[in-house]
């Protein structure tokens, strides 16, 4: 799902069709309340949370704009990209690959990125971090507004995290003792316009 090419990453990985995917989803049920099908084909496989939820219901208004607005958008392919980028993003900080981060991260968060970068390296201080895992990841919300859409992901997810010094030395954290997260991430995109990346421009914890 990651694009050869560094500026295409999240153009690859964020809900456009290549040619490699896996068979479509089917169309989903009638939308409660209505008497025929969602005009939207592949929106979701399923809604069950036991059977993987993908979207929650307060998504679905936007999710429909987006797809209308742009019909090669794919909500589950949408899903699977943003773990890809949600891997690929704390990758990048944790090495302090501010190259990377500029293709992936957008706004007020690439700028918070860069002064823990910075003032992580003027500490001599090195992230020795692992994401072992990514229990959930669902979409909370969704809008299209104007040609900008937004898309938050909620990411749960077991992280092992350690901070070295200049000496390769431990001085906080454990890699054997992971620690769970819980995150909601905001991915943008401006539709039809000549930069096809979806960035990273609001992060917040949640419980």
């Amino acid at each position: 799902m990651v694009a050869l090419f560094v500026g295409l990453r999240l153009y690859a990985v964020l809900g456009r069709r290549t040619g490699h995917e896996q068979q479509p989803v089917t169309r989903p049920d009638a939308v409660p309340g209505s008497e025929a099908p969602a005009p939207i084909t592949d929106i979701a496989p399923e809604r069950s949370e036991g059977s993987g939820l993908v979207y929650e219901d307060r998504a679905a208004t936007g999710i429909r704009a987006i797809v209308s607005a742009d019909p090669a958008f794919d909500v589950a392919r949408f899903l699977e990209g943003a773990q890809a980028a949600y891997r690929m993003i704390l990758e990048a900080f944790w090495k302090g690959d501010r190259e990377e981060l500029a293709y992936l991260v957008g706004g007020d968060v690439r700028a918070s990125f860069e002064e823990a970068i910075t003032e992580r390296d003027a500490q001599g201080y090195k992230l020795d971090n692992r994401l072992i895992a990514i229990e959930r990841a669902v979409i909370e919300d969704a809008e299209l507004n104007g040609r900008t859409a937004r898309i938050e992901v909620r990411f749960d997810a077991d992280i092992a995290a350690v901070t070295r010094n200049e000496a390769g030395e431990v001085v906080a954290g454990s890699l054997s003792d992971a620690v769970q997260t819980h995150d909601v991430w905001t991915f943008e995109r401006t539709l039809g316009s000549d930069d096809p990346n979806w960035l990273l421009v609001e992060t917040d914890e949640v419980a």
